[in-house]
Formats: structure tokens, C-alpha cells, sequence
């Protein structure tokens, strides 16, 4: 099987055990693992971490809203899978999140938000994908427009731009 192929087929097989119950492993990624999830999860595909490369990010239900920030002059659009069906395919059980950056950066956040909030896991902005300078490739970001009550320093600090992992605790 070409390559081509081969990333199809582990695509689509990550998605029907998404869609199934989640009553297997996840599939490994296809391609570069752009997130990985630890901690208290059922749901791994490497070594108990459930691994997950942009095409099976892709696969999720997308999200998109526009929303001002502090990091941006204009209001951006943001598109994504809700982190909370991220955290539903690795089968999280936890009530608390680590996030971590690519520069280290650390946040911790209740689940309780991805519950209460839609709160994103951004991999376009502007319908473009993230680069690294952009705040890419993955960006939590709240819909701080959608409530007043997100738009404060306690949210903004949940936000983690340049995301690599999360640890469920």
C-alpha cells in the first residue's frame, strides 16, 4: 500500500473507533504526533498515552468562531475539534488538565470549562493552518465573546498557544 493510502486507511480507522464507542485503542497516527494525552485516560495508542497527528485532529467534529483576544488587534476566527471531544476520544477521567506549550509554557485548567465552555483546540486561524509563529500548530482558546465572564485574566491564562500536550489528572 503507498503511503497515501496508508494515511487514509489510519485515518479512517482512528474515526470509526472514535465513532464506535471508543471500545478499542486508538489507532497510532499516520503522521507527526502534533498531541499527546497522559494521565488518567482509557483510550491509548502509545505506551498509555493516546497520541494524535493533525489528520486524526481533522477527523473530529470541527468548530469555528470568531472571537476577539488579547494577542490579536482584530477579532480572529478559530477552528477546531471542542477540546471536550478531544478529551472524550482519549477517553479522559479526570477533573483537571496540565496543559504544556512547546516553549514549556504550563496551565492548569479544570475540565469542568470544556464542559461549561466551548472551549477550542484551534489548529486554523483565519481557515489557515497554525504555524509555530502564529501560535501554532494547536491554540486552546475560549469564546471570549460569547461571555462576558471569560473576558478576564483568569481565562486568558487557561489559553495555551504552541500546545504539545495534556495531562489529565
Amino acid at each position: 500500500m503507498n503511503p497515501t493510502r496508508r494515511r487514509i486507511a489510519a485515518s479512517l480507522g482512528a474515526v470509526l473507533l472514535l465513532q464506535a464507542g471508543r471500545s478499542q485503542a486508538l489507532q497510532p497516527p499516520a503522521g507527526k504526533v502534533v498531541l499527546t494525552l497522559s494521565g488518567r485516560i482509557t483510550q491509548s495508542n502509545h505506551d498509555g498515552r493516546a497520541e494524535f497527528d493533525m489528520s486524526m485532529l481533522e477527523q473530529l467534529p470541527q468548530v469555528s468562531f470568531v472571537t476577539q483576544t488579547p494577542w490579536y488587534s482584530q477579532p480572529r476566527k478559530f477552528t477546531g475539534p471542542l477540546l471536550r471531544d478531544v478529551l472524550a476520544a482519549a477517553g479522559a477521567q479526570g477533573n483537571t488538565l496540565r496543559a504544556v506549550a512547546l516553549n514549556d509554557y504550563k496551565v492548569t485548567l479544570p475540565v469542568e470549562d470544556t464542559q461549561r465552555h466551548e472551549v477550542l483546540l484551534a489548529r486554523l486561524l483565519d481557515d489557515r493552518p497554525m504555524t509555530v509563529r502564529e501560535k501554532g500548530p494547536l491554540f486552546i482558546v475560549y469564546p471570549f465573546d460569547a461571555k462576558s465572564e471569560l473576558r478576564n485574566a483568569l481565562y486568558y491564562s487557561r489559553s495555551a498557544w504552541q500546545l504539545k500536550s495534556i495531562e489529565v489528572l
